[in-house]
């Protein structure tokens, strides 16, 4: 994982402030997350050796999220500390698990691509990458897993538009439905968009997008474009409690079942459930579910 360390800030509120008002909560945490700290833990708790490359603060967020981090058991030799303050979320959660998010990137802008200087990448591996960091270093690390014939995985969240060519060195990209519309400028439906002639040749290698798109739906699954064939992966019915951090949940357990050699549909679905799993419990990184438990859930009967 090449990507964001943040503390979370996590207040829930009855339902969402509208401009200028001001609503009563109920409670406020600090909870370790950020996008790749996040994936990192998902990954690790799925059950792959997983290396963490980025940075925090040397405030007091930063000792915390560092020593959460390693209770985790992620290799942490390439998580700097660098002076000043560490990546923040401030995060509303309402009363139905829907959540509004204003992320400080802090240490995170200092994630540069001489951090990436001496990392082994090997084919087989897969690399982990999303947009909370600089757009140079994600630049520089999907340049260098090609090179190496690692696996790359770019959750392209938050949206920021990406060079075409960069798009392409891409094995998957993984997005929601409002970064699907962003990236291929078709705001349709998602299943319907996948299969349109406009999508089609956005989507087809050397036009631009990476040709494996995964289109995250929450609670409805996803939609999958494999190769050129379009599947959809049903959502697995759960009651959401907080859904921060899910779509990062999905990302760090694919990665984990790529890994171990998976299918990606296989892995999809596996994904799928560990995200389904992690939306029942409160906070980003600690809600992230264990391979036992995703394999007990999909065993279950009915699944």
């Amino acid at each position: 994982m090449v990507g964001s360390v943040n503390m979370d800030v996590l207040t829930r509120c009855v339902r969402m402030p509208r401009p200028g008002e001001t609503v009563p909560g109920r409670s406020v945490s600090l909870l370790p997350g950020g996008k790749g700290a996040n994936q990192a833990v998902a990954a690790r708790r799925a059950g792959a050796a997983t290396s963490m490359v980025g940075a925090v603060g040397d405030d007091d967020f930063g000792r915390i999220l560092r020593d959460f981090l390693d209770s985790e058991h992620l290799d942490l030799g390439r998580l700097a500390a660098v002076p000043g303050a560490s990546g923040t979320a401030v995060i509303l959660v309402d009363g139905s698990g829907e959540n509004a998010i204003i992320i400080v990137p802090g240490a995170n802008d200092r994630v540069l691509p001489n951090s990436l200087d001496g990392i082994p990448l090997t084919p087989g591996d897969i690399l982990l990458l999303q947009g909370e960091i600089p757009e140079a270093t994600n630049i520089a690390a999907i340049a260098r897993a090609r090179e190496a014939g690692a696996v790359t995985v770019l959750n392209l969240a938050p949206y920021r538009p990406t060079p075409p060519d960069v798009l392409r060195d891409v094995d998957y990209l993984v997005v929601n439905e409002t970064e699907f519309a962003n990236v291929t400028g078709v705001g349709a439906d998602p299943a319907a968009a996948m299969t349109s002639d406009r999508v089609e040749g956005l989507l087809a290698d050397g036009a631009g997008v990476a040709p494996n798109v995964v289109v995250t739906l929450g609670a409805e699954g996803l939609l999958a474009r494999l190769d050129g064939t379009v599947l959809r992966v049903p959502g697995f019915p759960v009651t959401a409690v907080d859904t921060t951090g899910a779509g990062d949940c999905f990302c760090g357990a694919f990665g984990a079942a790529l890994a171990r050699s998976e299918e990606p549909e296989q892995a999809l679905r596996y994904a799928s459930a560990a995200a389904a799993l992690s939306v029942r419990s409160h906070g980003a990184g600690p809600s992230m579910p264990t391979d036992a438990a995703i394999n007990h859930f999909l065993g279950s009967p009915a699944r």
